[in-house]
């Protein structure tokens, strides 16, 4: 943000979405993006063995696009599927993106509704980490927000489906260490992106709350949990008051 600018708006060229920046994006997201094809070998795999068959999990991805929550609704699936336990749950591991709308909307109001939405349904760890640090930095993120996100979309559909037929080849991510490559790649744009006090208490209180709450609290909570903490510090130690 400028600090000239009283009302925090954001640069008019960080609000227009262009084809070439998108394109960009998608290509900037690409490398990363190519881990999620393993973690969608893993997740075919496990929805065949919990008895899917190969539309609804090509379907599921495509529509969901949320792998913690696809992995967690295959604990719940059987003849008869409890609706309501299924969706809290969903609701729990992807709380955490209510504080990224809220964190994109400064950006991305501007937009059409159909581009808006559009970048919204693409939404996901990476490429809002990714398109923020831009925005920090007074660059248009919208590509990153969207390309990046189509990118991480095609690769994690397209894993899905080839773990239909070449699951077994990986059948633990988790014992190659490639569950770390997100954590990582996440700390890394919290590490080099903006630093001050008040970034460091936030993040520090959301850790510590995430940590409490994986420890004595039902599981998955953690994530909703830490998400909330950091987000209402967040709202009420603003920059301006930093």
């Amino acid at each position: 943000m400028n600090p000239n600018n009283p009302e925090n708006r954001p640069p008019i060229a960080a609000c227009a979405l262009h084809p070439h920046e998108v394109w960009l994006g998608f290509k900037q997201l690409l490398p990363i993006s190519l881990f999620v094809i393993v973690f969608g070998l893993a997740f075919g795999l496990a929805a065949t063995q919990s008895g899917l068959d190969g539309v609804s999990t090509v379907i599921m991805s495509a529509l969901v696009f949320a792998g913690a929550s696809q992995f967690a609704t295959l604990d719940l699936w059987g003849a008869q599927v409890p609706i309501i336990p299924l969706v809290i749950t969903v609701f729990a591991v992807n709380a955490r993106h209510l504080l990224m709308g809220a964190t994109l909307y400064p950006w991305i109001r501007h937009l059409p509704a159909t581009q808006r939405y559009g970048a919204m349904l693409v939404v996901s760890d990476a490429n809002w980490a990714m398109s923020m640090q831009a925005f920090e930095r007074g660059e248009s993120g919208l590509g990153l927000l969207l390309g990046g996100g189509i990118a991480l979309w095609v690769t994690w559909v397209f894993g899905s489906w080839l773990g239909l037929y070449f699951g077994n080849a990986i059948q633990d991510p988790v014992s190659l260490g490639l569950d770390m490559v997100m954590g990582c790649f996440l700390l890394a744009m919290v590490i080099s992106g903006q630093k001050n006090l008040r970034l460091f208490v936030i993040w520090t209180v959301a850790a510590g709350a995430a940590l409490l709450a994986w420890r004595y609290l039902p599981e998955n909570s953690h994530i909703v949990v830490g998400a909330v903490a950091g987000g209402i510090l967040g709202a009420f130690w603003t920059e301006q008051n930093a």
